[in-house]
């Protein structure tokens, strides 16, 4: 395996390509989820708030993933030697994550639930260690700063339009993970639109339209990381 370039993790925006660069905005997100989940755990938080901020992460999560899913990790193949093995690696770990919160979700009286949640944030804290220790420094390695700022907003235009809930059953890899999880985009925001007023059918209706956009989103997001420079 080739050796490991420098974490991610102590460095500056200027070193990481600037603050639109994709290793800052992952670097934004990765502390962000770690203070939610921390926030989850504490012990004072009024009656209502722990489902909220447990539907945050969640939302955090799963469009994260996506992206890094979608854009980042086909880019690392391509350009490490080591790029199937680690993206292989990482991979493990979100669909190990995707299935232990699937089982979270669908299981909201089970009595093992507050420890199988605890087990969902040790496997996304090892997740972010990974990513920031191995995989992400490849790319600051192979680009220089202007391709590190397009993949930053390729990956973030694809968050936008990305699933926001656990699907176990979609692939990792593009084509199938943008074939069936956009789609699957649409049902994810309507319901985490739930709780807000107005009729649900117009709702069903935009989020759905949106869906399709998304698509297109996608696949144009993808050819960009594609352009030298």
């Amino acid at each position: 395996m080739t050796a490991p370039a420098v974490s991610i993790s102590g460095l500056d925006a200027d070193a990481l390509g600037g603050d639109d660069s994709i290793l800052m905005r992952q670097r934004r997100d990765h502390p962000r989820l770690d203070a939610m989940m921390n926030r989850y755990l504490s012990e004072d938080l009024p009656p209502g708030e722990p489902d909220a901020v447990w539907s945050d992460i969640v939302q955090l999560v799963f469009s994260h993933a996506f992206a890094e899913e979608t854009v980042l990790w086909p880019l690392l193949r391509r350009i490490a030697p080591d790029g199937e093995e680690l993206t292989r690696r990482v991979e493990e770990e979100h669909q190990a994550i995707n299935e232990l919160i699937a089982r979270i979700e669908h299981s909201p009286g089970d009595p093992r639930r507050a420890e199988w949640i605890r087990q969902a944030f040790t496997l996304i804290r090892q997740d972010i260690r990974d990513e920031e220790d191995e995989l992400l420094p490849r790319l600051r390695t192979a680009f220089g700063d202007r391709r590190l700022r397009r993949v930053g907003a390729a990956w973030e235009a694809v968050r936008a339009t990305a699933p926001s809930r656990p699907h176990p059953g979609v692939p990792r890899r593009p084509p199938g993970n943008a074939i069936r999880g956009v789609p699957l985009s649409a049902f994810d925001r309507l319901r985490d639109l739930a709780p807000v007023g107005g009729p649900a059918t117009r709702r069903a209706a935009l989020t759905a339209a949106g869906a399709l956009a998304a698509a297109g989103t996608v696949t144009l997001a993808v050819r960009a990381t594609r352009r030298p420079g």
